[in-house]
């Protein structure tokens, strides 16, 4: 695999990201976010540019990344019709039996480590981010 063309296997950054799930899609972004326990806040997110092939469920646990094989690559290059510049594979409890296999194809890929809020927190630190259904009380 080409590690230059983003296709081998994430690393992720030191920390316990076994919670994960999709906290924004729109045509130009995928934001998938993890933590421990994503019940208050995720410290985590991958950030798929532009994302041009989607395979993955909305919410899972305890990824294991990997490069894509050579099919995975195949795959996605004959129905894009042409390689996307990051292709990323994993592994994940999707609550089934076994685990589900996972790509993304995207024009890039940020890693972004930093607190997220996922409720509404009136003494929050300036500057600290909150989750996009966070609703502000009025006049925030």
């Amino acid at each position: 695999m080409d590690a230059e063309r983003g296709h081998a296997g994430i690393r992720l950054p030191e920390g316990s990201w076994w919670d994960w799930d999709v906290v924004a899609w729109d045509g130009g972004q995928l934001r998938l976010a993890a933590g421990h326990d994503l019940t208050y806040h995720h410290g985590l997110e991958l950030v798929f540019g532009d994302p041009v092939f989607v395979s993955c469920p909305p919410a899972f646990h305890d990824p294991a990344f990997r490069a894509p094989s050579p099919d995975e690559l195949l795959r996605v290059t004959r129905q894009l019709g042409g390689e996307p510049p990051v292709v990323v594979a994993f592994e994940a409890d999707a609550g089934g039996q076994e685990p589900v296999s996972c790509l993304i194809a995207a024009e890039r890929l940020t890693i972004v480590r930093e607190t997220v809020l996922r409720y509404w927190r009136e003494d929050a630190a300036p500057g600290l981010r909150f989750a996009p259904w966070v609703v502000r009380p009025p006049g925030r």
